[in-house]
C-alpha cells in the first residue's frame, strides 16, 4: 500500500469548496470519482484545507492510500487526462504511511487579492474582490502587526465551523500593491479558523477606507466579539497558496 502526496492548482469558481457534500459538487468529489480511473480501485482523498465555495488554491495537498502502481513521476499527466482543466495535479510524491495531508501540516499561507479601482478589471470578476473606494495601504500594513504572534481571534471567527480553539498563531501578515489597482494581502499562521481570513480582510478595508484606525483594529482584536469587526469578503479574492510540512 502506497501513501500518495498530491500537490493541486484549482479555480474554485465551479465548485462549492474542497470538502464533499452531498448536495454540490466540490474539489474533494472529482478527485475521487476521477482518479480511480488512474489508479484502478476507488480511493478516498484527504485534503489539507477546507476551502470553501469559490476559493481557488495555487497550493492545495491531498493524501491517500492506494495499491495502484503508477510511477509518481507520471502522476500529474495522467490525472491530466481524467480531471476538468480547472484541477491540476502540479506535482506528485511517494510519502511514509504516517503522512497526512492535514494533521502533517505545520502551518498554512493564503492570498487575498483586491481590485482597488472605480471600474472593474473584466478578467478579474472571479479571482478578486472588486472594491471602488480607495484603500490607504499604509494604514491596512500598519494594522496588520497586530495579528502578528500568537492571539484569540474569536473576533474574526465565523459561526458554522468546528468547535475548536479560537487561538492561532500568525508569523507574517503583509499588505502591498501588487500593482496599480491590485492590492494583495498575505497571511502565513500554524491555523486559521473558519471565514478568518476573510473576516480580517473584510476589517482590514475598513481601515484602508479611513473608518478604523489601526488602534481601532487592535482593540476589535482585543475585544473577541465578531460584532465589532467588518464584513466577511467575498470568497472569489481567496487563494491557498502553500501548505508547510
Amino acid at each position: 500500500m502506497r501513501n500518495i502526496k498530491l500537490n493541486l492548482a484549482y479555480d474554485g469558481t465551479a465548485y462549492h469548496g474542497f470538502q464533499r457534500q452531498t448536495n454540490a459538487i466540490t474539489i474533494q468529489q472529482v478527485l475521487e470519482e476521477q482518479l480511480p480511473k488512474i489508479f484502478g480501485h476507488p480511493l478516498t482523498v484527504c485534503g489539507a484545507g477546507r476551502t470553501d465555495a469559490g476559493v481557488h488554491a495555487y497550493g492545495q495537498v491531498v493524501s491517500f492510500f492506494t495499491t495502484g502502481t503508477v510511477p509518481t513521476e507520471r502522476i500529474p499527466l495522467a490525472a491530466k487526462s481524467v480531471l476538468p482543466h480547472d484541477i491540476v495535479i502540479t506535482h506528485a510524491a511517494e510519502e511514509s504511511v504516517e503522512f497526512h495531508a492535514r494533521y502533517s501540516a505545520q502551518s498554512k499561507i493564503y492570498r487575498y487579492r483586491i481590485v482597488n479601482s472605480r471600474l472593474a478589471n473584466p478578467f478579474e470578476l472571479k479571482y478578486a474582490w472588486h472594491f471602488t473606494r480607495p484603500l490607504d495601504i499604509a494604514l491596512m500594513q500598519a494594522a496588520l502587526q497586530a495579528i502578528v504572534g500568537t492571539h484569540d481571534f474569536s473576533a474574526f471567527r465565523a459561526t458554522g465551523g468546528a468547535p475548536i480553539s479560537p487561538v492561532r498563531t500568525i508569523m507574517t501578515a503583509d499588505c502591498r500593491a501588487a500593482d496599480d489597482s491590485i492590492i494583495e494581502f498575505e497571511f502565513w499562521g500554524t491555523g486559521f479558523l473558519y471565514h478568518m481570513v476573510r473576516n480580517l480582510v473584510g476589517t482590514l478595508v475598513e481601515v484602508g477606507r479611513r473608518r478604523m484606525t489601526p488602534a481601532g483594529f487592535d482593540a476589535v482584536l482585543q475585544g473577541r466579539d465578531r460584532r465589532a469587526a467588518g464584513v466577511t469578503a467575498p470568497p472569489h479574492g481567496l487563494y491557498l497558496v502553500e501548505v508547510k510540512y
